[in-house]
């Protein structure tokens, strides 16, 4: 079996898998170390990863974190049902792309652009990347790869990663779930006792008032708020 992309650390500039014959899975497959298998197949080497690799972490982008369309909403969801089923899961966000180090808390947002420094920082050896734009995806699983032994898992919308060891493609709320039920299998399998619930709140965040935010404080975006008049707007592009 032809399998090429593993956890690192790989050196500095690894290879892309794209650049060692690794092709992005058809619909109704997946990518698994490299080599295009069952989505099942895959679904349960990263829960596997999840369940039993230090400090499981889901890393939610912006497709899931900000409230844009009823199908980001429900994802958004999904996730959460996801990590209460992951024994002792962090969620950690990526709520923008904007470079940030040395600036950032490694321990309350993932950069895109030093993604190492974070899992290093909090020494997570799985992670669940989920609602990043692929361009960000790309760059931050490739750099994974280089720096760390992380397990990295792309739940992507569209067509899939070739540099984390398992991707799924066209995933939305529905096929998380069923990654959900596929884990919660696992789990059993391997004699985990787990109570699923959600992950503590992150410290390391700041406090937000909720009570006291206003439309004006979304600057350039109220746009995006506030439709015409008359008009409704329920979905998004």
């Amino acid at each position: 079996m032809w399998m090429s992309v593993f956890p690192g650390p790989a050196g500095y500039m690894p290879t892309p898998a794209a650049f060692e014959n690794v092709e992005l899975s058809p619909p109704g497959k997946a990518l698994l170390y490299g080599e295009i298998v069952d989505e099942e197949i895959a679904m349960r080497e990263a829960a596997k990863a999840m369940l039993t690799r230090r400090n499981p972490t889901i890393f939610p982008g912006p497709l899931v974190l900000w409230g844009w369309n009823a199908g980001a909403m429900e994802k958004a969801k999904a996730v959460l049902e996801l990590a209460m089923e992951i024994p002792n899961c962090r969620i950690i966000p990526m709520p923008d792309y904007r470079p940030k180090y040395p600036k950032i808390d490694p321990a309350a947002e993932i950069n895109p652009n030093h993604p190492n420094l974070t899992i290093l920082h909090n020494k997570i050896e799985a992670c669940i990347f989920v609602g990043v734009h692929c361009h960000y995806a790309n760059l931050s699983l490739r750099m994974i790869r280089a720096g760390t032994n992380c397990f990295t898992i792309a739940l992507c919308a569209e067509m899939g990663h070739e540099d984390a060891m398992v991707s799924l493609r066209d995933v939305h709320a529905d096929e998380i779930r069923k990654f959900k039920d596929v884990l919660v299998q696992v789990r059993k399998e391997l004699g985990i006792e787990w109570e699923p619930k959600l992950p503590p709140e992150n410290p390391s965040l700041p406090p937000e008032n909720y009570e006291n935010l206003s439309v004006l404080d979304y600057g350039e975006y109220l746009y995006l708020l506030m439709p015409k008049k008359g008009e409704s707007v329920e979905e998004s592009e």
